[in-house]
């Protein structure tokens, strides 16, 4: 917004070619009005606004309406003014002719325009003035020539507080104004603002200054008010304004009156409520290490020392913000507005721990910061979310836990819930225990076999095998021992078998069958047998699905029990029965008893010993 070298003070009035009228021994001005820009060249960070506004005043396409947007403390009402200022711009000997962005001198209306107190340069809160009322004066007033000036300029500031109504009533004299009338609108909120008016506006979006353009501004402002303040120092400001010239002055401006001399880091520190930048790093590392002891002595000792736990947590995500921003671009820590031991140990940690841990962290911060803050006792909250980041922090991500699974022969590693740091061996635990070997193995298995699976000798001493498979109707069994209804009921209905071996599957799916499945069982064969699993969707046809088998054999089942002769006889005596299951009997039942429900000796051909 402003520029260190376009002081508004008598005393710099002659460097910047322009005085406010202000007298020795006046009442002291605050910094964000002593320094506020007058002209296009002392605005800082809005180059496309001054490059736009440039061009059109040089081509003659001047617009009858601006709208400037953006936070707060960019310089939209500094920058209005300027426009008016610009617009009116005449010097006393004649020789400007006409709107133009270079004034390098005072002009006839400039310092009152500055001033606002020019009678053709109106400015008008729309936050206090919101009825139809106040715009009706406008568009009464607007018909009337300037009375000494080029352009009547009216500057509305906090535009979009005005009713529906006065909207209404200011679009046909917004739409039509009169040649010698324009209109400066800013506001904060654009999304409030009627499209029928941002539609005869000429939009310009005022961006946040960065926070090193921020800083050499300070800098400059502080050399020129002769106060000694370290760089450090200037980049706390910087970043706590948030891209705002306004709020970065008036904290630089409590920031003098708080040190009294020179202007320290820790004291704006202090005056602000943060952190020390030096212990959240060491907070920071003490969590990617998983040492819960040291995260909670380092945040008890900055509790106890005044910090708030909710800014603790707010300075630990950005600074995992700043590692993320290190990690994918490098040259972000270059940026001067970060001291030099924030910004190497950036580095370093960038180089060390992975995107998926730094996301991890950002997720739990952002959730724990909502706890905290809804918490009664915020500084236990705040250890809690410590707990939950060091110990998340300590385990392995997928990618990781792969590679230790191959490195350890298959065996699953254990981790420590945060005691041990990541580099620390894991020790095996054994997999789980095999099933009975099957007494005829085959690919696909038989619609009455038990699926069975081996495990073959351990190899070495200590560490367990993964978990060998041997066909599909093991891989089900699998699914089935370790409770996943939904795998297990995907494989037996959604499925052809296609090939299979030990560590890949190909199959066919049904038409119903859901494809983004396929992902999923290679995750969840991997996690059970401790070895990667390839599942490959082949086009093939395939072997019918285990549910089709098992359904043919049960009807097979039903049609032989329905040609036994003693069956027919029952269905004859009970018109309208039918079979509707048949099932197996229990192997402890003597076989006497089943064959004297028969009624013979040896069970009816094809039974098999089934009953009804």
């Amino acid at each position: 917004m402003t520029d260190a070298g376009a002081p508004t003070d008598p005393d710099s009035a002659s460097q910047a070619g322009f005085a406010l009228g202000a007298q020795p021994g006046t009442p002291y001005r605050v910094l964000a009005r002593k320094y506020r820009p007058s002209s296009f060249d002392d605005l800082i960070g809005q180059e496309a606004v001054v490059r736009t506004v440039s061009n059109a005043f040089e081509t003659g396409r001047i617009p009858q309406a601006w709208i400037l947007t953006g936070v707060r403390g960019v310089g939209k009402t500094t920058t209005a003014r300027i426009l008016a200022r610009a617009l009116n711009y005449e010097m006393p000997d004649g020789s400007v002719k006409g709107p133009t962005i270079h004034m390098p001198t005072l002009g006839v209306h400039c310092q009152a325009i500055m001033e606002s107190r020019h009678m053709d340069v109106l400015e008008m809160d729309a936050a206090s003035h919101t009825g139809v009322d106040d715009v009706r004066q406008i568009n009464d007033s607007v018909r009337y020539a300037p009375a000494s000036a080029r352009y009547k300029v009216y500057i509305i500031d906090e535009v979009h507080m005005l009713s529906t109504a006065a909207f209404n009533a200011f679009l046909k004299t917004l739409e039509e104004p009169p040649e010698h009338a324009k209109f400066v609108f800013a506001t904060t909120e654009i999304r409030k603002v009627p499209v029928t008016v941002l539609s005869r506006c000429q939009r310009f979006d005022l961006r946040r200054v960065e926070a090193d353009v921020l800083m050499k501004h300070l800098s400059n402002i502080a050399a020129k008010e002769s106060v000694e303040i370290e760089p450090e120092a200037l980049g706390i400001i910087a970043r706590a304004a948030e891209g705002s010239v306004r709020d970065s002055l008036s904290l630089l401006d409590q920031a003098i009156a708080h040190a009294a001399g020179t202007v320290k880091a820790d004291a704006v520190r202090q005056m602000l409520g943060l952190a020390d930048r030096t212990r959240v790093i060491d907070l920071f590392d003490s969590l990617v290490r998983g040492d819960i002891a040291s995260a909670f002595k380092e945040f008890r000792d900055q509790y106890d020392t005044g910090a708030d736990p909710i800014v603790v947590l707010s300075d630990l995500a950005e600074f995992v913000n700043f590692v993320t921003r290190v990690k994918i671009v490098p040259a972000t820590a270059d940026n001067v507005a970060y001291g030099e031991t924030e910004r190497l140990r950036a580095r370093d940690f960038a180089s060390k721990i992975s995107m998926r841990v730094l996301s991890r962290m950002w997720q739990m911060l952002l959730k724990g910061i909502t706890e905290v803050q809804a918490a009664t006792r915020p500084a236990a909250a705040a250890e809690m979310v410590l707990v939950r980041i060091a110990y998340v922090a300590d385990l392995p991500t997928p990618d990781e836990a792969i590679r230790m699974l191959e490195q350890n022969g298959g065996a699953s590693p254990v981790v420590s819930g945060g005691s041990a740091a990541r580099s620390t061996p894991a020790a095996p635990v054994a997999s789980a225990a095999p099933l009975r070997a099957p007494a005829s193995p085959s690919s696909f298995g038989g619609g009455g076999a038990r699926p069975q699976m081996a495990a073959p000798a351990p190899e070495t001493q200590g560490s367990a095998p993964a978990l060998r498979i041997t066909s599909f109707t093991q891989l089900v069994a699998l699914a089935g021992q370790k409770r996943d209804l939904m795998t297990k009921g995907a494989l037996e209905g959604d499925m052809r078998l296609v090939r299979f071996e030990d560590g890949r599957l190909e199959v066919a799916l049904e038409p119903n069958a859901s494809k983004t499945m396929i992902s999923e069982l290679a995750r969840k064969f991997e996690l059970w047998t401790g070895r990667r699993w390839t599942v490959i969707v082949s086009n093939e046809q395939g072997q019918p699905t285990l549910r089709s088998l098992n359904q043919a054999a049960k009807q097979e089942h039903a049609r032989t029990a329905e040609a036994d002769p003693r069956v027919q006889e029952v269905l004859s005596r009970f018109p309208g029965a039918k079979v509707v299951e048949v099932r197996r009997l229990a192997p402890e039942t003597p076989e006497s008893n089943i064959n004297a429900d028969y009624g013979s000796d040896d069970p009816p051909d094809g039974s098999d010993g089934d009953d009804l």
